[in-house]
């Protein structure tokens, strides 16, 4: 029973160093990847995008439906078309 408890105790300790030091090890390759390439901008290609009038029953279906599930608190911004 003693030795069954010890095994226990050392192989949770063991598994948790080694998670640490796997997260420790992450986190500094992290800093060294965004110190060696930094994230570059990239800008938009300018295409013409076709603009489609969203018909106002919609934008009401829309609104309503943001207005039920948000309780009134949420407001509708922008409406995109796909």
């Amino acid at each position: 029973m003693n030795i069954g408890i010890t095994l226990m105790i050392v192989g949770m300790v063991t598994v948790f160093a080694v998670l640490v030091i796997i997260i420790q090890l992450s986190n500094l390759l992290i800093k060294i990847v965004n110190k060696v390439a930094p994230e570059e901008d990239v800008k938009p290609a300018k295409t013409a995008a076709r603009v489609m009038p969203i018909a106002p029953d919609v934008v009401e279906a829309i609104n309503q439906a943001v207005a039920k599930i948000t309780g009134g608190k949420g407001t509708v911004a922008e409406i995109k078309s796909l």
